[in-house]
């Protein structure tokens, strides 16, 4: 009867881990990206620059602060179970920049696409950014009147990314900090000169989630 027993619950197990591999099989490894080689060397950069604050010409609380934000970048990299997605929830149409990753492929930038209001990006679809237009104001960005330039709000692989509109002031609020802010001619995105009305008058087109 000890002998079944045991049987049994070998036998659980077995199925158990069977059923349960496939979704193992499907966790990116973003540690993998070229995105957590750079984090990791600006973080172990600024670590040693903690010491020496001089040298970089910054205060020890900005010193402190990029810590923080190069940390939590490091941690959604090595943690996430699934791809960035970017949510809005700004009461109008926001842009994205996302992409469907393909294995036999190289790692890309994405495409410009619209996100409706109380829209989430889809899951099989890496959301690399948000699309910043003149006119906008965005908080904790140390700007203290709307963009008079584009820029691409960055996020790194893995990134759960939520955009708000402060009820008060009207200035669109992450619950992340940026992994960078590209202008146009940065990197290789796309980067159109938009204004806010234009972007929220655009009919959301982005691949989303039901």
């Amino acid at each position: 009867m000890q002998l079944f027993k045991i049987l049994l619950v070998s036998l659980v197990l077995l199925v158990n881990l069977v059923i349960a591999q496939p979704s193992w099989a499907d966790r990116p490894n973003l540690t993998l990206l070229p995105e957590y080689t750079e984090v990791t060397q600006k973080l172990n950069d600024l670590l040693q620059a903690k010491y020496s604050p001089e040298e970089l010409s910054y205060t020890p609380e900005q010193i402190q602060k990029q810590i923080g934000e190069l940390q939590l970048q490091k941690y959604i990299l090595e943690s996430a179970r699934g791809l960035a997605q970017c949510r809005n929830a700004v009461g109008k149409t926001i842009g994205v920049y996302a992409h469907k990753p393909q294995k036999s492929a190289p790692a890309r930038e994405g495409s410009l696409f619209f996100l409706g209001d109380g829209q989430i990006t889809e899951n099989e679809w890496n959301c690399d950014g948000v699309y910043l237009p003149t006119g906008a104001k965005i908080a904790g960005l140390n700007l203290e009147q709307a963009l008079t330039e584009p820029l691409v709000f960055k996020i790194v692989p893995g990134t759960k990314l939520v955009a708000t509109s402060n009820p008060v002031n009207g200035t669109i609020e992450f619950n992340v900090p940026p992994a960078k802010l590209l202008k146009a001619g940065d990197g290789n995105l796309l980067i159109p000169n938009f204004s806010l009305e234009q972007i929220e008058a655009q009919v959301p087109n982005a691949s989303i989630e039901d």
